[in-house]
């Protein structure tokens, strides 16, 4: 089945590529390696560890790829799922997983509009019953790229908070992996490439920059998963999230295009303009 990319009108393509969907990528990692096949799965075969900075280009890059590619995003889609194929095996409790079955593969996907739905209430507007649906209508299309399966994808937005729910309080766990991520969003290590002389300066930095990914990657998680950690977030720390989120939500529409949208999404904005 053909299916349609998203463009110029959709939600998608005004949210996906904008630089403050850094501030919920920690936590989408760690919900999606919450899931037991997932978590196995990107401790075996992911490059998270050794080259998390990599990783992080490759997967926006990949997920850019999917709103603003044009006839690249059902490409891409492929490529994704040809990639991790072979990521199969059993886990350390003894668990087989695969990271293409039904509901591992649903699962990554499908978090990541609740991540979208968590950003613009945090650090944006909040959209709104109507907003909620049409997003989901146009998460569902994304699915549909990423060929996830169609029985695994809830039918509307009230079905899928209620999937949502039952993710979190009956399927995912306190997986060894997500406190991998959340240990390495704490200790920061220098970008590659960075130059010699600056890489001393980077133990300071990476070290705020390390607190402040923590701070906002288990602020942002939903309470029930912060409990399911054992993360404490204090009444403190909200409200000290709520005042960064409406600095963001300020600052945010103000900013030059350039400044506001990664590359990828500032490339296919003025190309789709000039058409």
């Amino acid at each position: 089945m053909t299916v349609e990319p998203l463009g110029p009108g959709s939600l998608h393509w005004e949210t996906a590529g904008e630089y403050r969907n850094l501030l919920v990528g920690g936590s989408a990692l760690v919900l999606q390696t919450m899931h037991p096949a997932v978590g196995a799965a990107v401790a075996r075969h992911s490059a998270f560890r050794d080259d998390p900075w990599g990783r992080l280009a490759r997967t926006l890059s990949s997920a850019q790829t999917w709103v603003y590619g044009g006839e690249a995003g059902p490409a891409e889609g492929a490529r994704l799922r040809e990639l991790h194929r072979s990521f199969a095996g059993v886990d350390e409790r003894g668990r087989p997983y695969h990271a293409l079955s039904g509901e591992a593969w649903a699962w990554v996907h499908l978090s990541l509009f609740e991540r979208y739905v968590t950003l613009n209430r945090l650090f944006g507007v909040p959209y709104g019953p109507d907003g909620e649906r049409r997003l989901y209508a146009e998460a569902r299309r994304i699915g549909g790229l990423l060929r996830v399966p169609e029985r695994e994808m809830p039918a509307d937005v009230e079905a899928f908070w209620r999937y949502f729910d039952g993710m979190v309080s009956g399927r995912l766990e306190a997986h060894p992996t997500a406190f991998e991520v959340l240990a390495l969003l704490r200790s920061t290590p220098p970008p590659p490439g960075l130059p010699a002389p600056l890489r001393h300066l980077w133990a300071p930095v990476g070290a705020g920059w390390g607190e402040f990914a923590w701070f906002v990657t288990v602020g942002t998680l939903p309470p029930a998963v912060r409990e399911r950690l054992g993360l404490r977030w204090s009444a403190r720390e909200e409200r000290r999230l709520r005042h960064l989120g409406r600095a963001v939500a300020a600052i945010t529409p103000r900013l030059p295009e350039r400044l506001r949208y990664m590359p990828i999404a500032c490339r296919a904005r003025r190309a789709a303009r000039r058409s």
